[in-house]
């Protein structure tokens, strides 16, 4: 079996990885893909057949709410605005999960999220496309141009609940991918992906994430079938403050799926630390910057950087840091200046760029003739 640790790039940077120590024994599940993935430190602790192109079924649905959230924060939809379920939204729907609208009912967009999302109606998902878009084949074109700006490089959406189709497919790694971002992007809506249940013109339908039955600590996601793409499931786990994300594709059953999903996250929970290194915007180094109206620079990260690592052994991790000498200005804030190389054991463990922390413009006239002497002194001076 094949085990990867690596990093996601949500950093939207390059990060580079080597296996230095021998990691915990994974486990081996009964599915055709699947993935563990730590939220805060964008790391993949386990990848099996995760970067394959597999149907995702009704993991399609995560797109679809993230489309609706965003339309949502845009003001172009409203929580409490009521749509008219257009007829064609209801075609064809029988035998498949379903809020149990009807054609021409008025329902609220707050509603269609809870049955897009609790109760996987496929019913509730056209009707939001249509409303958000103008039509279905509109609508797929944005969850297509979204899952592209995520950086989902194996997914391709033909609809928006996730029918079969030869062009529409995704992986175990693109569906960790979007399950980050709906995390991160919209933490206000995401506790809908909890709910056990709910309750829709007088019938209640239980969320089929059994997930949330079996582990306390599970908040989510959302489950998928088809008999060709198997029974699949993104579940994701919070203990303390640290969130974990599993991803299941292809399980042979509604029960087996949640169990796989579950050793993932006793997987990752039991066998890694997650530590965090430097806080948003803290100092890592400062460097000398030449012909600007500082002398001086700090260099570190826009957000907080997080590093998992196999449990005991943070004693064995250093740091070293390279910049890209000489730095001389303008130098615009986030402009990367540097790395941070970290070892493990001796041994290379991962890469950071470092960003310059503000800007510097460039000096006057004299000041940046008299830096470039300096610079040429420098340069041809003997070691």
């Amino acid at each position: 079996m094949k085990v990867i640790l690596s990093f996601i790039s949500l950093l939207l940077c390059q990060t580079s990885f080597a296996l230095p120590v021998q990691l915990p024994e994974p486990p081996v599940l009964g599915a055709r893909a699947y993935l563990l993935y730590d939220f805060a430190s964008n790391q993949v602790l386990l990848n099996q057949n995760g970067n394959a192109r597999q149907e995702p079924a009704s993991l399609t649905k995560l797109m679809t709410a993230y489309i609706a959230f965003s339309a949502i924060k845009q003001g172009t939809l409203k929580p409490d605005q009521s749509l008219t379920v257009p007829a064609d939204a209801i075609k064809n729907t029988n035998g498949e999960s379903r809020m149990l609208l009807k054609a021409e009912q008025s329902v609220t967009v707050d509603e269609l999220l809870h049955g897009l999302i609790v109760q996987s109606g496929n019913d509730a998902a056209n009707t939001l496309a249509v409303s958000i878009a103008g039509s279905e084949a509109a609508f797929v074109v944005l969850m297509n141009r979204e899952a592209q700006r995520l950086g989902m490089t194996n997914t391709h959406f033909t609809n928006p609940v996730g029918m079969p189709d030869a062009q529409h497919y995704s992986s175990a790694l693109d569906m960790a991918i979007l399950a980050a971002a709906l995390v991160r992007d919209f933490p206000e809506y995401y506790p809908l992906f909890g709910l056990r249940d709910y309750t829709f013109n007088n019938v209640t339908q239980a969320n089929r994430n059994r997930l949330l039955w079996l582990d306390p600590f599970a908040d989510g996601m959302k489950t998928g079938h088809t008999e060709t793409a198997g029974f699949c499931l993104v579940g994701s786990a919070k203990r303390d403050k640290r969130r974990l994300i599993s991803v299941v594709l292809g399980a042979d059953s509604d029960s087996q799926r949640a169990s796989e999903s579950q050793k993932l996250l006793n997987y990752g929970f039991q066998s890694f630390d997650a530590i965090r290194l430097y806080q948003n915007s803290q100092s890592v180094t400062r460097v000398r910057v030449w012909k600007g109206t500082e002398s001086h620079l700090e260099l570190g990260f826009r957000r907080d950087l997080y590093l998992t690592i196999p449990k005991g052994q943070f004693a064995q991790l250093k740091a070293s840091i390279e910049t890209h000498q000489p730095i001389v200005a303008p130098i615009t804030s986030g402009q990367q200046l540097g790395v941070l190389k970290l070892t493990l054991a001796g041994k290379p463990y991962a890469e950071f760029p470092l960003i310059a922390l503000d800007s510097v413009t460039l000096a006057n006239v004299f000041s940046r003739g008299w830096d470039s002497i300096r610079l040429l002194v420098q340069k041809y001076s003997p070691i």
